[in-house]
């Protein structure tokens, strides 16, 4: 899908045609400027002077699948009430751009017809009052519209709605259910799709047995040449990687025949198959599908979504899992890892394919999967869990580090981390909040685009940062849960 933001700027015919033909030139301007320089397409609509072309464009907007959120800005002022009907049916995102077209005032030419042109400064507060009336969900961003600073947030907040976009058409493919008992991987379905869009259904494991029968070698052949390509091959058994490529051929089948966009399995339920997923999973993940391990749904989308929402499209976001722990003081670290399945965009150099056994499952053959590890940078994770009545986000910053020893016999990829605000605190804020195992670690997701997107949903967010502490998080829980179970 080719996404566009939408901008809707505000004015009124109080003011004569000569203004509102100035305000619509500047406004194809600042469209055709912000193009340049944002990851999506700025289209200008219109400047709207009654409450029917507002009602008219959001009405557009709502059903237009290409259009991911709506900008509106206020050049002169726009009386709110004609903004009524229109931004409470609103069901795009929502940025309310407090800019103007000046970036300074002109000391010898400023006169009532510059006063009476420029008006953004009242007329955005006049449309801000009508979003806190209607306290309607909105990103506010101020500053002068070429500055860099307002693009990177602009930037973010359109990466934001196109995770929303594509959350409300999200598919999820199960193969069986979750690990038995499990907790954290349990959710309510059916909450998901209403207040996220997610569609979660299952798909027999005998099912993808049948279309793994029915792939060719041909097909086998090209996609290996891929593998070689994109990948070192580190094993001679060679026969491992190409059964891999039959899984991965097979689940793609699958998931695009029915229009999924994220899938998860169990190594419970492999009936009919001779190893769990690994090299597939990963390379599907390098692709934009989102994965979850054990069956857990609600990690795959949001892998999938997180993806979609990083650089390019496909950022650098993948599957995560808490291992363990270097607990030596000053040297403070997590381990993150899975058993095979770690998307290769967050590797530090070329991926190796390597042939290992796995002693969990009912693999009956060693599964081929990519070993590397994790580049270093600033990062994320996050959680999404079901409180039971409410679902919540949780985001923790951390700090992505090469890992402090090569750990010669551990053949899954990992990735290293220092947590904020520091491991021990880390983790207690990380459990206060009920975080689960499974996470998505991104270095191009920043915690302000996940909370924006919360916003988007209309969930819970909570943020560990560097200056959180269990005694603040719990203090931070106990209102929100009062104020969650209010709303």
């Amino acid at each position: 899908m080719k996404y566009e933001f939408w901008l809707v700027v505000g004015s009124q015919f109080l003011y004569g045609n000569d203004v509102l033909e100035t305000v619509d030139q500047r406004a194809r301007e600042i469209a055709s400027k912000l193009t340049e320089v944002l990851p999506y397409p700025v289209v200008y609509k219109v400047t709207a002077k009654t409450n029917k072309e507002v009602t008219d464009t959001v009405r557009e907007a709502n059903y237009d699948t290409s259009c991911a959120g709506i900008i509106t800005w206020c050049h002169t002022f726009s009386p709110s009430k004609m903004w009524i009907d229109g931004i409470r049916d609103l069901l795009k995102p929502w940025c309310h751009f407090a800019t103007q077209y000046n970036i300074e005032i002109p000391n010898e030419d400023i006169d009532m017809d510059f006063m009476n042109l420029n008006q953004a400064a009242h007329g955005d507060r006049e449309h801000g009052f009508l979003g806190a009336r209607l306290r309607k969900p909105r990103k506010i961003i101020a500053g002068h519209w070429t500055d860099e600073n307002v693009h990177k947030r602009l930037s973010a907040w359109m990466r934001s709605a196109v995770g929303a976009a594509v959350s409300k058409d999200m598919k999820v493919m199960r193969f069986g259910d979750n690990m038995r008992e499990v907790a954290v991987t349990e959710g309510d379905k059916v909450e998901a799709q209403i207040k996220l869009g997610w569609q979660v259904n299952t798909w027999a494991v005998g099912d993808l047995v049948k279309e793994m029968d029915a792939v060719t070698d041909a097909e086998i052949d090209e996609l290996y040449k891929v593998y070689e390509t994109s990948y070192d091959i580190a094993t001679e058994n060679t026969e491992a990687i190409r059964y891999q490529a039959r899984e991965e051929i097979a689940i793609k089948k699958m998931m695009d025949r029915e229009g999924c966009r994220a899938f998860s399995n169990t190594f419970q339920d492999l009936y009919g198959m001779e190893q769990l997923p690994g090299l597939a999973s990963q390379h599907l993940m390098a692709q934009g599908y989102g994965y979850g391990g054990e069956g857990d749904w609600k990690v795959s989308a949001l892998t999938a979504i997180m993806k979609a929402m990083g650089e390019g499209g496909n950022g650098a976001s993948a599957f995560m899992e808490d291992y363990t722990y270097h607990l030596v003081p000053g040297s403070e670290y997590s381990l993150g890892a899975h058993m095979l399945e770690v998307c290769p965009s967050l590797a530090e150099g070329k991926p190796r394919i390597e042939t290992h056994h796995l002693g969990i499952g009912m693999n009956a053959k060693d599964p081929a999967r990519l070993v590397f590890e994790g580049k270093a940078g600033e990062g994320i994770v996050a959680s999404l869990i079901d409180m039971g009545g409410r679902l919540r986000l949780i985001v923790q910053d951390i700090e992505c580090v090469k890992p402090i020893m090569p750990m010669p016999n551990l053949p899954v990829a990992r990735v290293m981390w220092r947590a904020k605000p520091d491991l021990a605190t880390g983790v207690e804020c990380w459990i206060t909040a009920g975080g689960a195992h499974h996470t998505v670690l991104s270095y191009d997701v920043t915690a302000e685009m996940m909370r924006d997107w919360a916003t988007m949903m209309d969930i819970e967010f909570v943020h560990i940062t560097e200056d959180s502490t269990p005694e603040k998080l719990e203090d931070e829980l106990f209102i929100k849960d009062i104020a969650w179970k209010l709303k």
